[in-house]
């Protein structure tokens, strides 16, 4: 007897829902592919349409005609705010501004020129600036002659020379006060400290020496006892010497070192 169950098929549907599929179907075939036919008939008629008339009437006719406009438009500017300016320029400005340079201002330069200007500077310079320029050389002159080279003779020169001579004798007498204070530093405090240090200081400290010796060896025998009576006597390690042979375990001497065996050592 078969005791196992049918188990659903994962994914399965229901007949609820196979039964609602197939009229969705139909409903969405008989409204989607029209609207698809329609799209794509649309989409074919726009790309005829563009490639027998849009584009044909852009080439030909549309930008021909833009390109007239631009023209057309660009010469109107240029008749209305460009050329009448050159115009005016070129036939009446640069004739009147050159007759009025030949025929008026270049005579009345040169006339200006030649009876005003020139015979000013001309009298500016003799009578103003040369009289100027001399007066200035004769006060620099005066001042150099009368004034500054008779101070540097006479005043400065020798004040230098005192400066100078009384820096010289400060210097004398500066070496001769300190020497002086090292003599005087010398006699009345180097020689007592001296005297004291060596007639006084030094056999007291060599008696003090002398005497905290016994009675530093001495707390040291006392603090050994006290140590001993009250934790008793540390154990004692025979003395080992350091210095052995080389590639040897026998130290120098000798005296068995620590890792000798025990044969060895009664040996």
């Amino acid at each position: 007897m078969n005791t196992e169950t049918s188990q659903p098929t994962p994914g399965g549907e229901g007949c609820l829902a196979g039964a609602f599929r197939i009229p969705v179907k139909i409903v969405a075939l008989l409204v989607v592919l029209p609207v698809r036919v329609v799209w794509e008939l649309l989409a074919a008629l726009g790309r005829l349409l563009y490639r027998h008339v849009l584009r044909p009437f852009s080439t030909y006719i549309l930008e021909p005609v833009l390109r007239a406009l631009g023209r057309l438009v660009t010469t109107l500017v240029k008749l209305v705010f460009v050329w009448p300016w050159v115009g005016l320029w070129r036939y009446l400005l640069r004739p009147v501004g050159s007759w009025l340079y030949t025929y008026l201002l270049a005579p009345v330069g040169r006339v200006l020129y030649g009876y005003v200007l020139r015979p000013l500077a001309l009298l500016t310079w003799r009578y103003v600036l040369v009289p100027v320029g001399r007066a200035l050389i004769w006060l620099a002159e005066a001042a150099y002659r009368y004034l500054l080279r008779p101070l540097y003779r006479h005043v400065l020169t020798p004040l230098g020379r005192a400066v100078a001579w009384a820096w010289h004798v400060a210097g004398l007498i500066t070496a001769a006060l300190w020497r002086a204070f090292k003599w005087t530093g010398r006699i009345l405090i180097g020689w007592p400290a001296t005297q004291v240090y060596r007639y006084l200081l030094t056999p007291v400290g060599h008696l003090a020496r002398a005497v905290w010796r016994p009675v530093r060896d001495a707390a040291r025998e006392v603090r050994a006892e006290v140590r001993r009576a009250l934790f008793g006597a540390p154990p004692v390690e025979p003395t080992r010497s350091r210095a052995r042979t080389l590639g040897s375990t026998t130290a120098a001497g000798n005296t068995p070192a620590p890792e000798i065996s025990l044969h060895e050592r009664q040996g």
